[in-house]
């Protein structure tokens, strides 16, 4: 039976915390019982966006926040199904008078919300959608003639002088009543998983407030100078605790501000520049915004329809962080067994696959995204275009990073690559680790030779390009 007594509903999605949750905070301010639901999807083993290691992320944040709204007098009814018919059930089982949550960045959590609110307006329940996942929204960044920015130096100047919202604390008490039915919290098995044994990250908004004062205390003070160096702690981690909502990206900008407050010259530039990766992950939310064909076809016109390679052995090779080239082998290895890959790294496989294996950018796009706890869409899809060269503000068709190189220049004394590819442990001249073997024979016994010449396929890769764009003049 219905209840009497009117309630609200604040549906999470990718916002797992009870701090700063503006969603959440709505709810709780109209001094009715709160009702916060999750509504688990219902496929099974694989899809193109997750994986295990997502999937037991998430689940062990579901487990965190269950604990943290029983702290405020609430309780996380857990659901599973189609979004708009769960809520319109939960609706009608408790009297809700309103729903709220806050909006997805992704045009299919977007699909999702129009019916969402369809379904509101049929049973007569206040909808109400909040922003949250960025500083500033898609439209609220525009060029003076209002059309969306293409290049993200403009857009980041606009952006840093705008001014920010502060963060709110934790709303008072839910007062969830009891009696409504939930399922048992998730398990990676619903998904048709094993729980994962990667090395993922500690779940939960306890444990991403703990990486935030970490990162505020050294960390981004040092950001401009050790950001690319993959085996130096010199990013923030927090990238899987902006993407599930662990931390409110207004925490984390007004942490940065406070510790650049406090910090030298140096510090400060370093603040700086981890605050404009703040303002490229927003350009990336506003590029999938305004232009959602990103995610089909190249953002760039002039490089749809290039001739990608069908993949094969080499493509498996890369997947397995068997190439050859140990600094993308060991970035690709990292990737299996954390679910995290450093930026720098991204860079360079990514490249590597697209400018080496002349490989359709999408499908290293859909390997990340199944195995990267912080599986962004839109940064994912952003950083894979530009290291394609097809994207916003992409790198030119002509600039390719030579893996070689690379390697010597970010990981020179080869700490990074021994940590993830343990057959290269014993190579002590890290020299041999940044250049092709001159002598035939691999660098390790059991360790394969390189799977390709990048000096030949750099070459390959810049006739495709030119013959692609004459073709099109």
């Amino acid at each position: 039976m219905p209840r009497k007594d009117p309630t609200v509903i604040h549906w999470y999605r990718r916002d797992l915390r009870i701090h700063d949750n503006p969603g959440l905070d709505a709810a709780a301010d109209r001094n009715l019982p709160v009702i916060p639901v999750y509504i688990r999807s219902v496929w099974k083993k694989h899809h193109a966006w997750t994986g295990p290691n997502r999937q037991q992320f998430l689940c062990d944040c579901l487990e965190s926040l269950a604990g943290n709204l029983e702290t405020l007098d609430g309780r996380l009814i857990i659901r599973k199904g189609d979004a708009p018919a769960q809520l319109a059930k939960l609706i009608r089982e408790t009297g809700a008078v309103a729903l709220h949550y806050n909006r997805d960045p992704d045009p299919f959590g977007r699909e999702t919300e129009k019916h969402v609110e369809e379904m509101c307006r049929k049973h007569d329940v206040e909808c109400v959608a909040h922003d949250d996942v960025a500083l500033h929204q898609p439209d609220e960044v525009l060029t003076q003639g209002g059309d969306p920015y293409r290049v993200y130096t403009p857009y980041s100047r606009n952006w840093l002088s705008l001014e920010k919202t502060a963060p709110r604390g934790k709303p008072g008490p839910l007062r969830t009543p009891s009696g409504i039915d939930s399922l048992p919290l998730p398990t990676p098995g619903d998904w048709g998983f094993v729980p994962s044994d990667a090395g993922i990250v500690d779940a939960g908004e306890r444990s991403a407030r703990r990486r935030l004062r970490k990162a505020m205390d050294g960390i981004v003070q040092a950001y401009d100078k050790k950001r690319d160096h993959p085996a130096a702690a010199g990013t923030s981690r927090l990238s899987q605790d902006l993407r599930f909502g662990l931390l409110s990206i207004r925490t984390v900008h007004a942490a940065a501000m406070k510790a650049r407050a406090s910090a030298d010259a140096a510090g400060r530039a370093g603040i700086n520049t981890f605050v404009k990766e703040l303002a490229w992950r927003e350009f990336y939310f506003a590029i999938l915004h305004h232009f959602p064909n990103v995610l089909d076809e190249e953002f760039n016109p002039d490089w749809r329809g290039l001739p990608w390679d069908e993949p094969g052995e080499n493509f498996e090779r890369w997947k397995d962080g068997r190439t050859g080239f140990p600094i993308v082998d060991a970035g690709m290895r990292e990737l299996r067994e954390t679910g995290f890959m450093h930026n720098r790294l991204r860079m360079i496989t990514a490249m590597f696959l697209t400018k080496d294996l002349h490989h359709d950018w999408k499908l290293g796009e859909s390997w990340f995204m199944r195995h990267l706890v912080d599986g962004e869409i839109a940064s994912n899809n952003g950083g894979w275009q530009w290291s394609a060269g097809t994207g916003a503000d992409a790198a030119p068709y002509f600039r390719i990073q030579n893996p070689w190189t690379q390697s010597a220049r970010h990981d020179p004394d080869g700490r990074y690559i021994r940590r993830w590819v343990p057959e290269l442990a014993g190579v002590n001249d890290a020299r041999l680790l940044h250049e092709p073997p001159k002598d035939g024979r691999p660098a390790a016994p059991d360790y394969p030779l390189p799977c390709l010449d990048h000096k030949t396929e750099r070459q390959r890769t810049l006739d495709i390009f030119k013959k692609h764009r004459a073709a099109r003049d």
